[in-house]
């Protein structure tokens, strides 16, 4: 990827896109939908199993196992221990 590009933040800004899928299905192909709902379960089947292997979510160490930013795994984990699947954890 080229420098600069911080794909977190591109993740996080097509995330709140998605939360507003009435206006983004106005503006995007579905299969483009489907792609991104794809890799982003991807990633989060890849935290929690991490998580379980490990015993914790530090976001510290799970940014270097998966090669992402702290804050991309930060956002994962908000988003895991709000639907229940993992415990959440203190904020910074």
């Amino acid at each position: 990827m080229d420098e600069g590009v911080d794909p977190t933040q591109m993740c996080r800004s097509l995330v709140e896109k998605v939360s507003r899928s009435e206006q983004l299905k106005a503006v995007t192909e579905p299969e483009v939908l489907v792609l991104f709902e794809d890799w982003l379960e991807e990633l989060e089947e890849e935290v929690l199993a991490l998580v379980r292997s490990k015993g914790s979510a530090d976001p510290a160490r799970l940014a270097e196992d998966l090669g992402v930013s702290g804050s991309g795994v930060r956002f994962l984990i908000k988003k895991l221990a709000t639907e229940g699947k993992i415990p959440s954890i203190p904020s910074d």
